[in-house]
């Protein structure tokens, strides 16, 4: 059974002629270019540990298979506003799985884009736990709900975002999770 033990958050932008290219550039800044990455869905591991990307990097090897939960945006569009993040909700009993969100958009700024990956990772956490919340009240008022209920320890996010080149470059952001075994 691979459970991963440890996981990092990371986010890169990367510009370039090729689409392609634009992606390596970013998974590149990310830290993360050297793996073979596979993506997974959004369950955060029980028990995983959070650790800073300065920890992790070093215990990936390059070529290995990597599992990482990734959120990706990308336009050729001069000035486009573009933003890739991911949300994570943890519950307080570690011994139970939480959940990660992918949030890609155009038009919204980092804060933006990260409130809502939050949000929605928290939400989603929220339906499994039976937290009860009402869906139309403000972000605030939902993740305060999410404290008071004493299910939900934490929530994190991770975003990147960027405006598309002048010249018309591909420009790609990206945000991940990516697990450590």
């Amino acid at each position: 059974m691979l459970v991963p033990a440890k996981c990092f958050l990371t986010k890169g932008v990367g510009k370039a002629r090729e689409r392609l290219m634009s992606f390596e550039k970013a998974l590149r800044d990310a830290g993360i270019e050297r793996h073979n990455l596979v993506f997974v869905s959004s369950i955060f591991p029980p028990n995983c540990e959070i650790i800073a990307k300065e920890v992790g990097r070093p215990l990936l090897s390059p070529g290995q298979i990597v599992y990482c939960v990734m959120s990706k945006n990308d336009t050729n569009e001069p000035n486009r506003q573009i933003a890739a993040s991911i949300g994570m909700a943890i519950p307080a009993d570690r011994e139970t799985y939480g959940y990660i969100s992918e949030h890609h958009s155009f038009g919204q700024t980092d804060e933006a884009a990260g409130d809502y990956a939050e949000d929605l990772a928290a939400t989603m956490l929220a339906g499994t736990l039976d937290v009860e919340f009402d869906p139309n009240a403000s972000y605030d008022e939902r993740m305060e709900v999410y404290r008071m209920s004493g299910k939900i320890v934490k929530t994190k996010e991770v975003t990147q975002s960027a405006r598309g080149d002048k010249d018309g470059l591909w420009t790609t952001v990206l945000a991940a999770v990516v697990f450590i075994p």
